[in-house]
C-alpha cells in the first residue's frame, strides 16, 4: 500500500475497525444486560482501610507536586478509566501540617470532601478555609492548590468525572501552569463581532446554527462554591421531624445554579447530604444513575439486588450500580449522616435517567417526563 508523503512526513496507516453484528435479539435484549450488578457489583472500602492508607501516603516520601494522592478503584474498572463507579473517579487525599500542593489545572471537574482536619483550597481567585466534612467545587481547567495550615493531618475523598474522560482519552492536565498564559487565556476574546443568527428551517423547530455561534457559543460562569458543613447540618437536622411515615430521602442537593434543571454541584454529578434518623428503611427504589455513599456518623445496611452489605461509620461505598434494585437502613443507636456522589446530572442532560422511584410504578425519564412525588405537606 502506498503512503502519501507531506513535507517530510509520512502518513500513519489505517487501522481497521472490529465490525460486530449487534443485531441478534438474543444478545441485545437478553435479560443478563439488565442486571449491572453483576458486572459492577457494589464495594465497600473500609475505615480501617482509609486509615491505613492515610498512614502510609503520610510515612511516605512528599512528592515534588506535594500531592499525596491514592485512587480507589473499583476492581471491574477499565484502564483507562480508573473509577470507583464507570464515570466517577475516586481520589484519597493528604497533606501534612505545613505542606502545600503545586498549582494544577484540568479539564475535570471536582467535590471535594474533608473527612479529617482543616486546610484552605486556593481554587482561581477564590480562597476557601474548610474544615471537617465540609464541601467545596473545582470547575474544569481553573488552576488550584491546596494548602494545610492546621497542626493536624488534612485528609479529603476528591471525586471527579476524570474516569470518563480518562475513557474517552481526554483528560488533559497540565501541572504547575503559568500565572502569565493563563491570564492571556482568561482575558482573550473573539475578535470579530459578527453576528450570523441561527435560523429555523420547518415548522417542527429545526434549525442550521453558522460555524461563527458553534465555536463562540453563549458563556456560562461557573462558580466555585463551598457548602460549610455547620450551616448544611442545622438545615439537615430539620428534617428529622419529617417522621417514620415520610415515604421520601431526608436529604439535601448540595446545588450548583450554573446546573440548572439538571440538578448538579458539577454538570456532571450531584453530592447530597442525607440524616437517616435511627430506625429508619427506606423503600426500594432504582435509577440508571449510579450511586458512591461515605457514612461518616451511624451505622446500618443497604440491600442492593437482594444482597444485604453492613456499614457504618468512616466506610466509603458503591452502595447503588445502575438500575440496581437498593435501599438502605439505619441501625437504632444513632442517625446516620452521609455524603452521596451520584452521575444524575450527566444522565438527565443525555435524557437517560430512567428512575423508579417505587417499584410499583413503571420508570420514568427524569427531565423530559414528569417526575415523582411524596407524601411531604
Amino acid at each position: 500500500m502506498t503512503h502519501v508523503v507531506e513535507h517530510g512526513t509520512r502518513s500513519a496507516p489505517p487501522i481497521d475497525p472490529v465490525i460486530v453484528d449487534d443485531n441478534d435479539a438474543a444478545t441485545y435484549c437478553n435479560p443478563e444486560r439488565l442486571k449491572p450488578a453483576r458486572d459492577w457489583p457494589p464495594v465497600t472500602i473500609t475505615r480501617a482501610t482509609i486509615d491505613r492508607e492515610v498512614e502510609r501516603l503520610a510515612d511516605a516520601p512528599r512528592p515534588a507536586n506535594g500531592r499525596r494522592r491514592a485512587l480507589f478503584v473499583h476492581p471491574n474498572a477499565p484502564t483507562p478509566g480508573r473509577g470507583l463507579t464507570p464515570g466517577v473517579q475516586v481520589a484519597l487525599e493528604v497533606l501534612k501540617p505545613g505542606e502545600a500542593t503545586v498549582p494544577v489545572r484540568h479539564n475535570s471537574t471536582q467535590v471535594n470532601f474533608c473527612i479529617r482536619g482543616a486546610g484552605t483550597a486556593i481554587v482561581g481567585d477564590r480562597c476557601i478555609a474548610y474544615s471537617q466534612y465540609d464541601v467545596w467545587n473545582h470547575p474544569s481547567y481553573v488552576t488550584y492548590r491546596h494548602a494545610n495550615d492546621s497542626n493536624d493531618l488534612h485528609v479529603r475523598l476528591t471525586y471527579s468525572n476524570a474516569a470518563l474522560l480518562e475513557m474517552m482519552r481526554v483528560h488533559l492536565v497540565e501541572e504547575d501552569p503559568q500565572p502569565a498564559k493563563h491570564r492571556a487565556e482568561r482575558d482573550a476574546h473573539p475578535k470579530s463581532s459578527v453576528q450570523i443568527p441561527t435560523f429555523q428551517i420547518g415548522d417542527d423547530g429545526a434549525a442550521l446554527m453558522p460555524y461563527e455561534t458553534l465555536i463562540n457559543p453563549p458563556s456560562v460562569p461557573s462558580p466555585v462554591l463551598h457548602w460549610p458543613w455547620q450551616t448544611v447540618k442545622q438545615n439537615l437536622d430539620r428534617l428529622e421531624a419529617l417522621g417514620a411515615q415520610y415515604v421520601g430521602r431526608r436529604l439535601y442537593l448540595l446545588y450548583n445554579a450554573k446546573t440548572d434543571r439538571f440538578n448538579g454541584t458539577t454538570p456532571n454529578f450531584f453530592a447530597t447530604m442525607t440524616i437517616r434518623p435511627p430506625s429508619i428503611v427506606d423503600r426500594p427504589h432504582r435509577h440508571v444513575s449510579s450511586a458512591i455513599n461515605y457514612y461518616f456518623h451511624g451505622s446500618g445496611y443497604s440491600r442492593v439486588e437482594g444482597k444485604r452489605y453492613e456499614w457504618s461509620a468512616g466506610d466509603l461505598m458503591v452502595s447503588a450500580p445502575g438500575w440496581a434494585v437498593h435501599n438502605h437502613a439505619s441501625y437504632d443507636a444513632s442517625p446516620v449522616y452521609e455524603l452521596t456522589i451520584q452521575d444524575q446530572p450527566l444522565n438527565i442532560y443525555m435524557e437517560s435517567l430512567l428512575w423508579q422511584e417505587s417499584l410499583d410504578q413503571p420508570g420514568r425519564i427524569l427531565g423530559s417526563d414528569p417526575g415523582f412525588t411524596t407524601n411531604r405537606s
